[in-house]
């Protein structure tokens, strides 16, 4: 895994495990990788991945069964969909409007720029 400079590694240890999530590599009940495993696999302190499952613990979207291992929390999806969105329209929504605003751009050129990217996609 490539980490920025831009955000904590434990914030980004954090994002993947919710993108495996979003993906559904890991279902609610699942039991993800183990704190070693994890630093293990991304090369990272045991301790950051340490830190990483107590943030997620803390958002409620997993969860440690003593002694067997950390799983995903019922709803966790849900729960990552409105964090991601919360941090979005707080943080980088305003830099994308400012950028805009200093490019000339407006919303219908969003639009269309999005409406091709949707039609990669398919």
């Amino acid at each position: 895994m490539e980490f920025n400079q831009n955000q904590a590694i434990y914030l980004q240890i954090g994002d993947y495990i919710c993108e495996q999530i979003l993906l559904g590599k890991w279902n609610e009940g699942d039991r993800i990788l183990s704190v070693r495993e994890l630093g293990v696999e991304l090369q990272v302190n045991p301790n950051t991945v340490l830190r990483t499952f107590d943030f997620l613990q803390t958002h409620e979207i997993i969860f440690n069964k003593r002694g067997v291992g950390y799983f995903v929390m019922e709803n966790a999806k849900i729960k990552i969909i409105a964090y991601r969105r919360k941090q979005f329209l707080e943080l980088e929504l305003p830099i994308l409007f400012k950028n805009m605003d200093l490019l000339g751009m407006t919303i219908s050129d969003l639009n269309s720029e999005y409406e091709q990217y949707t039609k990669s996609l398919a």
